[in-house]
């Protein structure tokens, strides 16, 4: 989930923000040189090389000389994520690759993962409106993710509807044992849904997260707005009761906007990263399910979520990079055998309480995903070499 809500600075543009993700910066060497759009983040400016470029497969070179950890997204003019990377350290660069169809859009840093960010307006041009050749293999990799995507949106209404019925009934336990598995099929398919800008911060966002000047007692909705209530207050009163119908109000909404969400083998392969990142955001650190300590199952469904993209571009990504498609089969295996470790039901998805999980054991969780993230990083550059 995101922090922190999307907020539109112009019509033309807006401006993310998004928590660090600790410990999985790529230190890749980005340059120039092979037609990259130079992008320079300091503490205080956002520079960029090119305010005008051609349509197609996209690369940004960014360099972090501030003194904080920033990211670097670019946006539609609608609000919705072209692509991003966090987590970009001090003195570090990082490479990000996408396809850009023609048309006015924004690039943005945002030091400090604080604040609206830096933005420069960019354009665009050329033939490459329709967006850049695709193979027969992309083609189909995009086609089969678009149905896994809706296929988990349509199977979350029901499995949410089972939670937010027990919360109208008043059923403090009944919610709680419904809550986790409600969240699956979102953590699997997040980076889509982060891509709309408004729905995210509706249905997902933390406490931690409201925006400046907004009042958790009236702006507060969503899943872990009943979370707090179920296992921190212990009770559900008219107030969540009227949170879990607005709760399916937005999911419904979710599922109907999926079917139109712009989706290219880059921003698959770039959305697997993205959810690399929200395990390390928010998992491993037990910040995303603080109250009800089920971290271990959203952990689990973002690892899956990612693979998945994985699987998918695998044909295109084989024939570019075998050596990179070896190192992630390798990388995926190790974390989901990691994993496994704390299942408590092998035939379920029921996870030892993240509570329960000592320091040492979270430090080999971060190390696992880490060791994914890395080159995970390098996949969108290998599906459109």
């Amino acid at each position: 989930m995101r922090a922190v809500r999307f907020s539109v600075v112009t019509a033309a543009a807006t401006a993310a923000a998004l928590t660090a993700v600790t410990g999985c910066t790529e230190k890749s060497d980005a340059k120039a040189g092979d037609g990259a759009i130079t992008v320079v983040a300091k503490d205080d400016s956002c520079e960029v090389s090119q305010k005008r470029f051609p349509a197609g497969h996209v690369k940004l070179a960014v360099e972090n000389r501030g003194s904080k950890v920033t990211e670097v997204y670019v946006l539609y003019p609608d609000d919705r994520i072209v692509t991003e990377r966090e987590n970009i350290g001090p003195s570090t660069k990082a490479t990000v690759t996408a396809e850009i169809k023609a048309g006015a859009y924004a690039i943005v840093c945002k030091p400090g993962m604080t604040g609206a960010g830096i933005r420069q307006e960019v354009e665009v041009t050329g033939a490459g409106a329709a967006g850049p050749k695709r193979s027969p293999e992309m083609d189909a990799a995009v086609a089969a993710y678009r149905q896994y995507v809706q296929a988990q949106a349509d199977a979350t209404l029901p499995k949410a509807k089972v939670f937010t019925d027990a919360v109208r009934a008043g059923d403090v336990e009944a919610a709680k044992k419904a809550y986790a598995e409600s969240r699956i099929g979102w953590e699997r398919t997040e980076p889509v849904a982060e891509s709309f800008g408004d729905i995210d911060p509706k249905v997902d966002v933390r406490e931690d997260g409201l925006e400046a000047g907004q009042d958790p007692a009236k702006d507060w909705t969503g899943w872990h707005r009943l979370e707090k209530a179920l296992w921190q207050d212990k009770k559900i009163g008219a107030a969540e009761k009227a949170l879990a119908d607005t709760l399916d109000k937005d999911l419904a909404d979710w599922v109907k906007r999926v079917g139109k969400a712009e989706i290219t083998p880059t921003s698959m392969a770039n959305g697997a990263k993205e959810l690399l990142d929200e395990v390390a955001t928010g998992k491993v650190t037990g910040e995303e399910e603080r109250y009800s300590h089920t971290d271990l199952v959203d952990f689990k469904a973002n690892v899956e979520g990612a693979h998945k993209s994985f699987d998918l571009l695998k044909p295109v990504a084989s024939k570019n990079d075998p050596k990179l498609v070896a190192e992630l089969d390798k990388q995926f295996a190790a974390l989901n055998a990691l994993l496994d470790k704390y299942r408590t039901d092998k035939s379920g998805y029921v996870f030892t309480s993240y509570e329960k999980v000592g320091k040492a054991e979270r430090k080999e969780l971060s190390d696992g995903v880490n060791a994914l993230a890395e080159p995970l990083s390098k996949l969108a550059a290998a599906v459109v070499k």
